[in-house]
């Protein structure tokens, strides 16, 4: 099964869509999402992360570790959370194309 970065990135703002406004998620919840069983969504957690700093670069999320707010360039190993950034929009919301 090929999971692409555009399935990662809408699976990703749906969780974050669901839950309240102030609520996160763990990046392993977009992969179990994605990939049933544990081989398959451990060797998803790369892309997700990958996603996930894409769009925090972009403002549509925000990357968290303990009780600080990460750069998208700094998230490196260990336990990180995601939750809406200011520019949050669910992918029913988004816009493609004119």
């Amino acid at each position: 099964m090929t999971v692409s970065d555009l399935d990662i990135e809408h699976c990703m703002l749906d969780l974050l869509g669901r839950r309240a406004a102030s609520a996160s998620i763990c990046p392993s919840d977009v992969a179990r999402a994605l990939a049933g069983d544990e081989d398959a969504w451990r060797a998803l957690m790369p892309p997700v992360r990958r996603v996930a700093a894409r769009l925090a670069r972009e403002g549509s999320v925000l990357i968290s570790q303990r009780d600080a707010v990460l750069h998208p360039d700094a998230v490196g190993r260990g336990p990180i959370r995601l939750r809406r950034g200011p520019k949050f929009s669910a992918p029913g919301d988004r816009h493609q194309g004119p």
